[in-house]
């Protein structure tokens, strides 16, 4: 029996599957790694929260960039890795995708909301730091591109930010605890294109692991986790959940 197919068995026995995805998943669909050759963090000194906030010169340069750079994530379509976790949901055997991403790429795959968790916000949209009033791209885009004017909240005048989690910034305390509330109560965990480096959120496979839960890593790269897994797979991971599922 090959990886796949055990894969494809561990998926059937499970009752309660939870997925963690990375950069992986989405780069497929075209949309860069940061941290790869090219990638913007190649490119650019990231912008720590705290600059950010203390700055009109930071905050600029940041939605600059975040302009400059928002064409390829726009673009991007989901992908089959994304469809296929996607039906999982659907079929009510995954309770949750906890995912690295800020493209929301889960969500328009089909997967609801109340079940993606994401542990570094959410690029397709902006919020308050102060009141967390959400704020829709296109307007602030047409205001900075057109006048370099910088957002303000609409209702309470806070400084307002893409709804990502910056360098420096805290993790959101309800991701996650969620995140580690689904990684506890689940019997098959399955790592897709995530170099498992950035913590705390690499601890969770360790943590459904110690749980008891399968572990399963597909990666397009070797990981620090891949002995402590019990299937690791090094390939695409469209091709590969596709056959895993039985989905074309």
């Amino acid at each position: 029996m090959d990886d796949i197919e055990l894969l494809r068995e561990l998926i059937g026995s499970a009752k309660r599957i939870v997925a963690f995805t990375g950069a992986g998943i989405s780069t497929e669909s075209g949309i860069p790694d940061f941290r790869s050759p090219g990638g913007i963090w190649t490119r650019y000194k990231p912008i720590y929260f705290d600059d950010f906030m203390a700055s009109d010169e930071m905050r600029r340069e940041s939605w600059r960039r975040k302009f400059a750079t928002d064409e390829t994530m726009l673009k991007a379509e989901p992908n089959a890795g994304h469809r296929a976790l996607a039906k999982l949901v659907e079929q009510g055997r995954m309770s949750a995708i906890i995912t690295q991403n800020v493209d929301g790429l889960h969500q328009r795959s089909g997967v609801p909301d109340s079940k993606v968790i994401e542990l570094h916000g959410n690029a397709t949209y902006a919020s308050c730091l102060d009141c967390g009033h959400r704020h829709e791209l296109e307007p602030i885009r047409k205001a900075f591109l057109g006048n370099g004017k910088l957002p303000l909240c609409a209702k309470c005048d806070g400084i307002v930010k893409t709804a990502t989690i910056s360098f420096g910034q805290a993790m959101p305390e309800i991701p996650m605890a969620r995140a580690r509330d689904e990684t506890m109560s689940c019997d098959l965990f399955i790592v897709l294109g995530s170099s498992l480096v950035v913590y705390p959120a690499a601890g969770f496979p360790q943590i459904a692991k110690r749980k008891g839960a399968k572990l399963v890593i597909l990666n397009r790269d070797p990981t620090d986790q891949d002995d402590n897994a019990d299937v690791v797979i090094h390939a695409e991971i469209g091709p590969t959940m596709s056959r895993a599922i039985g989905v074309n």
